[in-house]
């Protein structure tokens, strides 16, 4: 008799569980995967946080009370006198103020390296020093310096010898390189050339000096609370003193923002693992519950209600949850441990201790995750079951296809709306312009893509017969068994590879996008921006023999920017103006300014005054010729203003801020460059702005983003590839009879291996191309959005062979994942008895 009370049913739960396990195993296993990504992911996110966290710490130093500008903000500085009057307060020791300032490291050819050094001093007081050195020693004197590795690998300066850097008259010295800085652990050194000058030599290099901090050394057995409160009544309530554990503390704060958005990230494609191991778990229920149609039915006839069997298949899910979520903890903490020990043995951290374990709330909400989601995927299959009517227990055989439920009207209803929206959303965010044209895209993609699942069992089976008729002539019989089993189970088959569809898109999106993007990014810069070149001088101004220079050469269009700062409508903006016949044509604002007429005005005030009328559509023109500026006008315009002829405060003088340079028609970048530094090789002190440069940094960017992604979606691929080999065992089991008749007419077990290999490989490249196809477009139209329709996408996309290739390897490592998925099933087919298959019912 089957189960009709609680413990009954509960036993029976447990013995068809035990009998339907081997089953299931590979399922689990692609639950197990998900849960330990999670548990990986969330643990290095935790493990990036604590390196940032600790590297601000690093930066505090030692020193017991530290004094900072209230509220932190970048470029505030201490007010002068301020480490006088530190130094009288009772019980300090000592006070070494934190110099910071610019200065420029030439090459061996004189020219400034393209990043700007920052000064940072070192202290007299060695227990005062906050910075790192990686070898060599402390510069103490003048004509002493240390540089970090990276600026002393590129002008080729060792430990002992020379380096020629800038001072702040604007001159060259030669200073001898005593020591190399560790800048790697450092927030502030970390990101440009860092130059450490003694602390009383810091004046004679370094422009734009000011102090950011205040170390203070306590005498014997001072109270670093008292002497902190004694620092803040001498110098008032501009600064903030603190003990070293609350500087730190401060120091470490902005972490839990970044933990946060971090960690958002990761989850994102945790997510998506997780949904393909779910559309895994549900495939693969969905599969056994029909091969036991036969079984349920008759647990029907003897008075089994739909609820009792719902309750059974929910609490074998759970027993699959818990089992599944436990390995995938066990393995996931596994990992962290193996991780966080290569980390320390072979990654050079210097002082930070990292640890890719995450807390014990991360493995109760993982493994609770894991847990839910699986009961979540079995619910449909659930309902599926209860929907078998006793009668089925007449049928002759033992599988048949389990009801959908639903309404099939609502369900198509609800699939069209989602495709017209979606598609709606595409075309919006693609070619509407607007400043959420990404997230429309992003929307619209994902809409779209519900629908494509809704339909998959239509589109899927006519790829697997396409790819099919390509393995006809190589592969014979075993071709076209392969292809018609896949076609002749068109809703299993639309099921197994839907998995590998999900991750596939999501990776080829991605990979596309990031491709297109870095591919349209020099050219993108090109139109924004109004010129390739533009200085940058140390003090703000750039000489006029530099000028002269630059326009004695002939393949150079020279346009200098004058500025000034002038009272409009009672408030003081910086004004700018250069003539636009030079500037780049296609950049933003550049059509309006060679329109503008005297006495109009672009940029983003909407009142400049009384004598100046705001002309709209170019507000970034003036940010883009010179940063701080705040309007641009015409040449006679400016003069009239910075002549203060307007009346009201008298205008600041007005000065060269910056020369703006493109090629000259028929020359290159590459020429146009050489002709720069050829031009300011008497001008040291003059950094060149390159707009190849910064497509260089961005590029360098993305592609290391590429490569997160690809690595993080693997992830998905994995646990596809598990869903593929999950749905071969089960219909290993379904159709033993199948492969026995087939053995009995003359195939061999190594045909039969290969029949099964070709249709792991179709199930998976099968997805993977309708993957492919969807990434490629919804990874144009989000390229679309960002670049603003700049430049044609596709055009890059057909001239971006690094995408292509990539594309093209995650294709490879489909039909890889769909031979290794294919590895167990062809065996226990291999091994098959032809008596025992053909006995089969």
């Amino acid at each position: 008799m089957p189960p009709t009370r609680s413990a009954s049913l509960l036993s029976f739960t447990l013995k068809d569980f035990r009998s339907q396990l081997r089953r299931l195993v590979l399922t689990g296993a692609a639950v197990a995967v998900g849960v330990a990504f999670l548990v990986l992911s969330v643990g290095g996110a935790g493990a990036l946080v604590q390196s940032y966290e600790q590297s601000a710490a690093i930066d505090v130093g030692d020193a017991p009370v530290q004094v900072a500008p209230r509220g932190g903000a970048p470029g505030a500085a201490l007010p002068a006198g301020a480490a006088a009057k530190a130094a009288k307060v009772p019980r300090v020791a000592a006070v070494a103020a934190r110099l910071v300032g610019h200065a420029n490291v030439l090459t061996p050819a004189g020219r400034p390296l393209d990043d700007r050094a920052l000064v940072t001093s070192v202290a007299a007081e060695p227990a005062l020093r906050w910075q790192r050195l990686a070898t060599g020693a402390w510069p103490e004197r003048a004509g002493e310096i240390a540089l970090d590795e990276d600026s002393a690998a590129r002008v080729g300066a060792p430990v002992g010898g020379t380096v020629t850097v800038t001072t702040a008259t604007g001159g060259t010295a030669r200073v001898r390189l005593t020591g190399l800085l560790d800048t790697a652990s450092s927030q502030t050194l970390g990101s440009q050339p860092a130059l450490g000058i003694p602390e009383a030599a810091t004046a004679t290099y370094a422009t734009g000096l000011r102090a950011t901090h205040l170390d203070l050394a306590l005498r014997p057995g001072a109270d670093a609370s008292d002497v902190a409160a004694g620092v803040r009544r001498a110098l008032g309530d501009d600064v903030a003193a603190r003990t070293h554990a609350r500087a730190v503390e401060e120091a470490m704060r902005s972490g839990k923002t970044m933990y946060a958005v971090v960690l958002t990230a990761a989850l994102s494609f945790v997510l998506i693992a997780m949904a393909v191991a779910r559309m895994v778990v549900t495939n693969t229920f969905s599969v056994v519950l029909a091969q036991r149609a036969r079984q349920l039915a008759l647990l029907r006839c003897v008075g089994a209600d739909r609820e009792q069997i719902r309750r059974i298949i929910r609490r074998q899910g759970l027993l699959l949850g818990v089992l599944a979520s436990g390995t995938g903890l066990a393995a996931g903490a596994g990992a962290c441990a193996l991780g966080t020990a290569l980390l320390a043995g072979l990654a050079d951290l210097g002082p930070i201790e990292i640890s890719l374990m995450p807390g014990r709330w991360t493995f109760l909400l993982g493994g609770l995750f894991g847990v839910l989601l699986t009961l979540w995927a079995v619910r449909r299959p659930a309902r599926a079951a209860s929907a078998v009517p006793p009668v089925a227990a007449l049928a002759a055989g033992s599988a048949a296809t389990l009801p959908e439920p639903g309404r099939r009207a609502v369900r198509e209803a609800v699939s069209v709306v989602m495709l017209v929206a979606g598609a709606g959303l595409l075309a919006i965010g693609a070619f509407g312009g607007s400043a959420i044209s990404l997230l429309a895209v992003t929307l619209g993609a994902i809409l779209t893509f519900f629908a494509v699942l809704r339909y998959a069992r239509h589109l899927l089976p006519p790829i697997v017969g396409l790819i099919g008729l390509a393995l006809r002539r190589p592969f014979g019989t075993v071709g076209r068994l392969s292809v018609q089993q896949l076609r002749a189970n068109g809703a299993r088959t639309a099921a197994a590879a839907s998995a590998m569809l999900v991750g596939v898109t999501v990776a080829v999106s991605a990979v596309t996008a990031i491709g297109i993007t870095k591919g349209g990014l020099e050219e993108m810069l090109a139109d924004r921006m109004p010129s390739v070149f533009a200085l940058d001088p140390d003090d703000e101004t750039v000489p006029a023999g530099a000028l002269a220079a630059l326009r004695a050469e002939r393949n150079l269009t020279v346009t200098p920017v004058r500025t000034a700062t002038v009272t409009l409508d009672g408030h003081r903006t910086l004004v700018a103006t250069a003539d636009p016949a030079g500037l780049n044509p296609r950049a933003d604002g550049v059509p309006q300014a060679r329109a503008l007429r005297d006495g109009e005005a672009l940029g983003p005030l909407r009142n400049p005054g009384p004598d100046l009328k705001a002309v709209r559509g170019a507000e970034m023109l003036p940010m883009q010729l010179y940063p701080d500026a705040g309007l641009y006008v015409t040449g006679a315009t400016f003069d009239r203003l910075a002549a203060g002829s307007d009346g009201g405060t008298k205008p600041t003088a007005a000065r060269l801020a910056t020369v703006l340079v493109n090629p000259a028609d028929g020359t290159g970048r590459d020429e146009a460059r050489a002709a720069v530094d050829r031009a300011l090789a008497a001008y040291p002190g003059i950094r060149v702005a390159d707009t190849g440069s910064d497509a260089k940094l961005v590029r360098t960017m993305l592609d290391r983003l590429m490569m997160v992604v690809t690595v993080l979606l693997g992830f998905s691929t994995a646990i596809a590839a598990l869903g593929v080999a999950a749905t071969l065992m089960l219909t290993v089991e379904e159709r033993t009879r199948e492969f026995g008749m087939l053995r009995a007419i003359g195939l061999v077990g190594g045909q039969l291996r290969r029949m099964l290999t070709l249709e792991s490989v179709l199930l998976a490249l099968s997805g993977a191309l309708a993957g492919t196809l969807l990434g490629v477009v919804y990874g144009t139209l989000a390229a679309r959005s960002v670049l603003s329709g700049r430049i044609a996408p596709l055009d890059v996309l057909a001239s971006s062979g690094g995408t292509a290739l990539t594309i093209l390897a995650l294709l490879a490592a489909t039909v890889v994942t769909g031979i290794a998925a294919s590895v167990l099933p062809a065996r226990r087919v291999r091994r098959m008895v032809i008596v025992d298959a053909l006995r089969e019912a």
